[in-house]
């Protein structure tokens, strides 16, 4: 499937996104208004208002509400982006330099603020979910927060059980899903029904496509364009190693899980248990999983009307299951 396919789809609703991006983010700061378009210029696969168009076309919806609350999805999530590479230290994102490796900290944080406000000030616009809205975005940002400290917290004890790691990526990336598409759907004033269908289908979307994400930090990394073993190295328990954990007896569990709470001290450990885990089953337990939450997202859709819209939610749950970036 190739991503630019559903760009066309939306068409008029997808070059409305662009122009919004744009005119939100102006400046009369050069500085700011450089780094916005260089941000905007490498903007990556923009799924998350993406989804939120679909949704809204899903329940009859689409124009200036739609467009707006799926230009403050992904404005909202650069937002963490920018503040994410601060609290990670990141040099590069998109294959590119980071703000924060070339402005700084505090540019990078300063920078996030603004896309979050101006994301604020996009849903507060809407004629159809101005309160709901903000209401769902608000609701999103605990979300992100309380996922990163969970995460924080679970990385220096090495305890993550598989409740914990749903908690973290439905914290980390589906709230975020679902702020998008239900926003999406609120712009099309659809009914209680159907928002729930697009809910359930977009929280399931987002957890297979963070357990798809997590299984590249385990693969060679041939052909998925980032580096892999990062997770490990930052002492990240996710789903591809406690499958392989659960597979093994407690001992030998407690063994590894040791291990990766030493990592620090003895970061050579990284491809030993990358190879473990592959050895033991890991990939194949996370993969099944993926699996189940891409059937659920879809089998969500049925809710909804038939539509060329709906076709393209499906595939892109099942496009979720295979992506290689």
């Amino acid at each position: 499937m190739d991503i630019r396919e559903v760009q066309a789809y939306l068409g008029a609703d997808w070059k409305a996104l662009k122009e919004t991006l744009a005119e939100s983010l102006n400046s009369d700061i050069d500085l700011l208004n450089r780094t916005n378009q260089a941000l905007l210029a490498n903007g990556g696969k923009q799924l998350r208002p993406m989804l939120s168009l679909l949704s809204a076309r899903c329940c009859g919806g689409g124009g200036e509400d739609a467009v707006r609350v799926a230009a403050a999805a992904e404005m909202l999530h650069n937002a963490t982006l920018l503040h994410d590479d601060v609290a990670d230290n990141s040099p590069s994102r998109r294959g590119a330099p980071t703000v924060k490796s070339l402005l700084g900290d505090r540019a990078s944080v300063l920078l996030g603020d603004f896309w979050l406000v101006r994301a604020v000030e996009l849903i507060l616009n809407t004629s159809s979910c101005k309160d709901e809205g903000i209401r769902i975005f608000a609701k999103t940002l605990a979300d992100l927060a309380e996922g990163e400290m969970l995460q924080l917290e679970k990385a220096g004890s090495a305890d993550t059980t598989e409740a914990d790691y749903l908690r973290i990526i439905y914290n980390k990336t589906a709230s975020l899903f679902e702020a998008a598409s239900v926003t999406g759907a609120l712009s099309a004033k659809a009914p209680e029904a159907y928002r729930e269908a697009i809910r359930t289908y977009a929280v399931n979307l987002g957890l297979a496509f963070q357990i798809r994400d997590d299984m590249f930090d385990y693969t060679d990394g041939d052909g998925i364009g980032k580096p892999v073993g990062i997770d490990l190295k930052e002492q990240k328990i996710t789903l591809p190693l406690l499958g392989a954990l659960a597979a093994v007896p407690t001992e030998e569990a407690s063994r590894i899980r040791e291990r990766v709470r030493s990592i620090g001290q003895h970061p050579e450990e990284v491809e030993e248990i990358r190879a473990w885990v592959r050895k033991t089953g890991g990939m194949e337990y996370a993969a099944r999983k993926l699996e189940e939450y891409v059937k659920r997202a879809c089998a969500a859709l049925e809710t909804l009307p038939p539509s060329e819209a709906r076709d393209w939610l499906d595939k892109l749950a099942n496009y979720t299951a295979v992506r290689n970036v």
